[in-house]
């Protein structure tokens, strides 16, 4: 019985953390700004402006998840108690495994509801354009790029959020050269902006008839997308757009039309392109916005006043710039460089499970402050 006490105490304990917790994350201010909102949707002219109708409501879900996620935490943590309180009573230890299992829980539950009080900036609730290009190397880099293209679409289902591709260039033998996705749902941004930069990969390559060890690299980038309220001016004579045949993941319509998007940012260079929407105007709008999404994002980080002053930067994807090591040989080990962070079970996070090094990356950037 002294374990289940011990249990019984330890829930009680968290009692204080609780109530911090649903101070730091403002659920009182939440529920009135839920509040405030749903009067407004409820006005005769709400549906007037489609675009401001639209923000409103997502706005709204957004706050209830965040409210309801709470909550559910909550109850979670109230049935573990009474679940405990209960075996003591009838000093049932035969409970104790299932004790145990309800503990672990909450405290990973608790943890992760501390994580989402270091998502405060301006974007982190956002959804999130990701994209992946190949580093030197051809097919191996490209079967990379595939490999971390998997890893983050699986990180997006285990944790119940949508993604959709915009645009997929496939590798001539295998893997892929680029790919740009976007992944929907609360704090998305605030989630995957620690994936930023150069991954590299050390393996024996499947592609070497000789069974050689190889090490390539991929880079991911990771930018809020904005929403309709955020006013970003882009003059249309700085735009270089080109159209083309869809090619890759894009369901029937691929390679039908010129359908495909591509505009250039003459001022930065910056590229951005879309291929996954039905028609080239649905193309160029998402491409537009990604496009605004990346300026935003550099004009933010690099402090600049005015999109105009943002100057093209393009880092090597190579040696000395990677965040991340993935090494699968001689031995099996994934290490963050920036945070120190490493998990020896590399089929596990290339198959999504990834969380321990965005915790890490949010607690240190949380540090720095």
């Amino acid at each position: 019985m002294l374990e289940l006490e011990e249990y019984r105490l330890k829930m009680e304990g968290l009692r204080a953390q609780i109530e911090d917790l649903s101070e730091a994350l403002g659920l009182a201010e939440t529920e009135r700004e839920i509040a405030r909102l749903e009067a407004e949707s409820g006005q005769p002219d709400f549906w007037n402006d489609m675009s401001r109708s639209q923000l409103v409501l997502q706005k709204i879900k957004q706050m209830k998840d965040k409210r309801d996620a709470f909550a559910r935490f909550c109850r979670q943590w109230e049935d573990v108690r009474a679940l405990i309180d209960l075996a003591l009573e009838a000093g049932d230890e035969s409970v104790l495994p299932e004790v145990e299992a309800g503990v672990k829980a909450v405290m990973e539950e608790l943890e992760r509801q501390k994580l989402v009080t270091l998502l405060s900036g301006e974007y982190d609730k956002n959804n999130t354009i990701m994209s992946f290009h190949a580093g030197a190397g051809g097919t191996e880099a490209q079967d990379w790029v595939e490999m971390l293209y998997r890893m983050y679409t699986r990180w997006a289902e285990r944790h119940g959020f949508q993604y959709k591709i915009l645009d997929y260039l496939e590798g001539e033998e295998a893997g892929i050269k680029s790919a740009s996705i976007l992944i929907e749902g609360q704090n998305a941004y605030g989630y995957m902006k620690s994936e930023t930069g150069v991954h590299r990969l050390v393996r024996i390559s499947p592609f070497d008839a000789s069974g050689r060890r190889h090490t390539s690299f991929a880079s991911v980038e990771v930018i809020p997308e904005i929403t309709d309220d955020i006013q970003i001016e882009i003059k249309e004579e700085d735009l270089r757009v080109d159209t083309y045949r869809s090619s890759g993941a894009g369901g029937q319509h691929v390679n039908k039309t010129e359908s495909a998007v591509r505009i250039t940012h003459l001022p930065t260079g910056i590229v951005v392109a879309c291929q996954n929407e039905r028609s080239q105007h649905q193309n160029r709008e998402v491409a537009l916005r990604m496009l605004k999404s990346k300026l935003l994002e550099i004009k933010e980080r690099e402090h600049f006043d005015r999109i105009e002053d943002i100057k093209g930067e393009q880092k090597d994807i190579a040696w000395g710039s990677q965040i991340r090591s993935y090494v699968f040989m001689p031995y099996t080990l994934v290490k963050d460089h920036r945070t120190g962070f490493e998990v020896g079970n590399i089929g596990a996070v290339m198959d999504g499970e990834i969380d321990g090094f965005i915790n890490a990356y949010l607690k240190a950037q949380a540090g720095k402050k």
